[in-house]
């Protein structure tokens, strides 16, 4: 049966909790916490990330996430809250989702970076290492 893209954000944003950026904030000052922008490379190098966040494309998310495989990041922990944010929500939402599926249990969607961004969240330059 086919699903539509329609369909798969609905799950989504179903199963994994959108915060406000003011519902953010308080999640972002909290400790034991990985801040994952699955926008690609090329949208950070334009507009840079939130500080402290780790760029995974949203077509490498479950090869970092992953510890069995070659490309795991260590970065990715179970026990950790999983705060994850795109452009504007949408690959955040099924990003979300793809890492519950994989066992972290506290994820929540950001959103998108610009909402963020202007909501003041500390925004860094993208790295060669993103």
């Amino acid at each position: 049966m086919a699903t539509t893209v329609k369909e798969l954000l609905s799950a989504a944003n179903s199963s994994v909790p959108k915060l406000s950026p003011q519902e953010a904030a308080d999640k972002l000052k909290a400790q034991n916490v990985l801040i994952v922008d699955v926008r690609d490379p090329s949208e950070v190098e334009k507009t840079g990330k939130l500080k402290g966040a780790v760029n995974v494309s949203r077509g490498m998310l479950e090869f970092r996430a992953d510890p069995e495989s070659q490309y795991h990041d260590p970065a990715f922990q179970r026990d950790k809250t999983v705060l994850v944010y795109c452009a504007s929500g949408g690959r955040s939402a099924l990003a979300g989702k793809t890492l519950q599926e994989m066992g972290f249990r506290q994820v929540f969607n950001l959103g998108g970076f610009k909402d963020l961004a202007e909501a003041g969240h500390p925004t860094e330059p993208a790295t060669s290492a993103s």
